[in-house]
């Protein structure tokens, strides 16, 4: 796991020519929003880094925040405070106050695709990224991936094979020594809303972690 860039993408990446045609889109039609890679949010000293899949158009591109003004958003925040790992009241904009403790949030793509559906350059590209902001938590214990391309492409940072890793909501693999990465299904409302994820589930997710973090 080797990187020679920085954790976070600049304003004006440039790497991935139909997600920049798409922010163009976005910045024409909606010249208010934050519509540019979608920087990660929370502790540098995390001991829990939260990948989710991409911005949503309406939310964390608008708002410049991952899950932050769209239905995922409000399962996930509601769920870090459950658990501690937020404080402040999230109100679904990126100056409502609220702060992670002992977490972050970011994204395997970090700008948003069209139809919320990155292809797999896109992915490939941007998990560059993605290993570098792994690597700049010193104290990294946890990882969780929200759906499986996340799942995934945590695991190709470490150049693990798929297969011998497959993804399971509740799942839990050793992939580097001290440090784990549990599962879950997409806290995306067509997951909530078909039943595919209840909030029940999503908390047992948490709960394991918050375990694995105080034991």
């Amino acid at each position: 796991m080797t990187t020679a860039v920085p954790p976070e993408p600049p304003t004006n990446c440039v790497l991935c020519p139909r997600l920049v045609d798409y922010r163009a889109d976005n910045r024409r039609s909606q010249p208010d929003w934050h519509n540019a890679p979608v920087s990660s949010f929370g502790d540098d000293n995390a001991r829990l880094l939260i990948v989710g899949l991409a911005p949503g158009v309406s939310g964390a591109n608008k708002t410049g925040r991952p899950f932050t003004g769209d239905f995922a958003g409000d399962l996930l925040y509601e769920t870090l405070a459950k658990f501690g790992f937020s404080s402040g009241t999230y109100a679904a904009h990126p100056d409502d106050g609220v702060s992670l403790t002992d977490c972050m949030i970011t994204n395997a793509v970090r700008c948003v695709p069209p139809q919320n559906k990155p292809v797999g350059s896109e992915i490939n590209t941007c998990r560059d990224f993605l290993s570098a902001r792994i690597q700049a938590l010193p104290n990294l214990v946890a990882i969780l991936a929200l759906g499986k391309i996340a799942h995934d492409s945590v695991l190709k940072v470490f150049s693990l094979r798929l297969a011998e890793f497959r993804f399971t909501h509740g799942g839990q693999h050793n992939v580097a020594e001290g440090l784990t990465l549990f599962d879950s299904y997409h806290c995306s409302r067509y997951n909530t809303n078909t039943g595919r994820l209840t909030p029940e589930m999503f908390h047992d997710v948490f709960g394991a972690m918050r375990n694995h973090l105080d034991a």
